[in-house]
């Protein structure tokens, strides 16, 4: 193993780099699949060059062996000594891509590790936020409760870890998470109206939990008047998808909204919602704008075309 490294020249500071990337790379012409395992397992636990821990995540991610997830592990936690020579922002980035690698596995002991990086305040925000997106994409329902309670930390300061934690909840899809998010959308925080992204990833959360819930219902509905457009673009898509009867009632007023955007995303999910029959009534009544008649007519031309 030793002599591999050497060959590669991993230890040898005045070789180029670029040069010992490709010798990595090339690594995979001369090995099979296990001693690659066993190369890159290993290079991950002595090498301190960010640029050669980068290439070795990626290879090892393809071959994607449980025995990797240790040495991945212990670079996030920084457990290993040669993680200790990596100036900050080198090693930040590493181990964002670490926690991004880990989460390929889909292996719930590795939550543990994650929500350590995760609740520690004291932690680089970019390691958290990978660490929040990994927990979404294992899907462990332990991660939920910590989620939650990193989503109604009023002391947190990161609003993008918040849309991260509540993007991660509305991937695990645990229904505890409803009452939570809907909370943050009938807050009357001030912040919430400058960071409307929070806002946008609580709906689309939401969206993927239970939308036959009154509660989520009443939030959604009155998602569709907030100031900024997005947020009413994203609840104007939640309803489209989700099993109320009413539906098509809820976001038809959006048709006469002021934006455009949010005018033609209506006009979708009601086409969606109804068919054809809509785009008519929008061409042939007063009441819509010339915007968006054009915009039907788009959809009929479209239609049409589909048909023939």
């Amino acid at each position: 193993m030793d002599l591999v490294v050497k060959d590669c020249g991993i230890d040898d500071t005045n070789v180029d780099q670029d040069k010992v990337v490709q010798n990595i790379i090339n690594l995979e012409n001369s090995y099979e699949k296990y001693e690659l395992i066993q190369i890159y397992n290993h290079i991950l636990t002595i090498a301190h060059n960010p640029k050669i821990l980068t290439i070795v995540i990626a290879c090892a991610d393809k071959l994607r062996d449980e025995s990797t997830l240790g040495p991945l592990v212990d670079l996030l936690l920084t457990k290993n000594q040669a993680s200790q020579k990596i100036e900050i922002d080198d090693l930040i980035n590493v181990r964002v891509l670490c926690a991004k690698a880990i989460s390929n596995y889909k292996d719930t002991s590795v939550v543990g590790a994650l929500l350590y990086c995760l609740n520690n305040k004291d932690e680089h925000y970019k390691v958290r936020l990978a660490c929040a997106d990994a927990l979404g994409k294992i899907g462990d329902k332990y991660a939920v409760a910590p989620l939650i309670d990193l989503v109604q930390d009023e002391d947190e300061k990161s609003v993008y870890l918040k849309e991260s934690a509540a993007s991660a909840l509305g991937a695990i899809g645990d229904l505890r998470a409803v009452d939570p998010l809907v909370s943050i959308l009938e807050s009357k925080q001030g912040f919430l109206d400058k960071f409307s992204f929070l806002k946008e990833r609580v709906i689309e959360a939401l969206g993927k939990l239970n939308l036959d819930n009154k509660k989520v219902q009443k939030a959604l509905k009155k998602s569709l008047l907030d100031s900024s457009p997005m947020v009413r673009i994203n609840a104007i898509e939640a309803i489209m998808n989700s099993d109320t009867e009413n539906a098509s009632e809820i976001i038809k007023d959006s048709l006469k909204d002021e934006d455009k955007e949010v005018q033609k995303n209506a006009l979708i999910a009601m086409y969606n919602l109804e068919g054809r029959d809509i785009l008519d009534e929008v061409i042939q009544s007063e009441e819509y704008s010339e915007y968006l008649k054009e915009e039907a007519q788009n959809l009929i031309d479209e239609y049409e075309e589909e048909d023939e």
